[in-house]
């Protein structure tokens, strides 16, 4: 048996998310039927996260076991030419034995877009948040380096969850103003040791807020230090959301 890690980059728009779910279309689901197309074996896909619905990646990386010799280009190569166009496998190699693509990933990056003020980009629209006010981006930017270090996300965590613990360490975070005119986005980038379910989305909902001078820094603080849900912001929409990153001790 070999272990397979795979580097996949999607559009999420049309999916129901990673997971399988039945009767609905989603990235796992489709990954393992081109799988077992080639390998004529049925595999099951572990991905680094379990993006949700209409959330991208850039590099998501997958692990499975096959029993399959086709070398790694020819895997590669009949995988991109079994799937649509909208999942394509950057890269497909050997791993060692019992990799594992959640349990061995120590840090990851995610990224989000937004698309404020005017002009508006209306083919950005599947891939970024319109927000029809300038932001105030510096005032962003602060707000978030408060969540540098390591803390109990709680507050920017959706109920639910199943994680053991909320506490998690960010080791970089930005948020900047990049291209011009047309072109021109608000891009937030976080690099942790995990993330809690939708932690992303809910730290951008509560910064748009001090982007519109609802709010400032130290109220982002006490919301933070809360550990509440109820006292941050809203979950961002999951179109401006792309797994960046993923990075590995193996």
């Amino acid at each position: 048996m070999r272990s397979i890690k795979l580097i996949l980059s999607y559009d999420g728009t049309e999916y129901a998310g990673w997971q399988v779910q039945s009767n609905q279309q989603t990235i796992q689901a489709t990954l393992e039927r081109a799988i077992q197309t080639i390998t004529a074996e049925p595999s099951r896909t572990v991905a680094s996260g379990r993006t949700d619905a209409g959330v991208h990646a850039l590099g998501q990386v997958v692990s499975f076991i096959t029993r399959s010799s086709l070398p790694c280009d020819v895997l590669q190569n009949a995988l991109n030419g079994n799937l649509p166009r909208d999942i394509h496998v950057l890269e497909a190699q050997d791993a060692p034995q019992g990799f594992h693509a959640i349990r061995d990933a120590v840090r990851k990056t995610y990224r989000y877009v937004i698309q404020d003020g005017e002009p508006n980009d209306i083919f950005s629209r599947r891939y970024s948040w319109r927000i029809p006010l300038r932001l105030d981006v510096q005032a962003m930017h602060d707000a978030a380096q408060l969540l540098l270090g390591t803390h109990d996300f709680s507050s920017f965590e959706t109920s639910g969850s199943q994680r053991a613990s909320s506490i998690r360490t960010i080791e970089q975070i930005v948020v900047q103003r990049v291209g011009t005119g047309i072109n021109e986005k608000v891009v937030y980038e976080v690099t942790a040791d995990g993330f809690l379910y939708n932690m992303v989305r809910a730290i951008v909902g509560t910064l748009v807020e001090i982007g519109k001078n609802n709010f400032d820094a130290k109220e982002f603080q006490r919301i933070l230090l809360a550990a509440d849900r109820r006292e941050a912001g809203m979950t961002a929409p999951a179109q401006g959301l792309f797994l960046v990153n993923v990075d590995y001790k193996i």
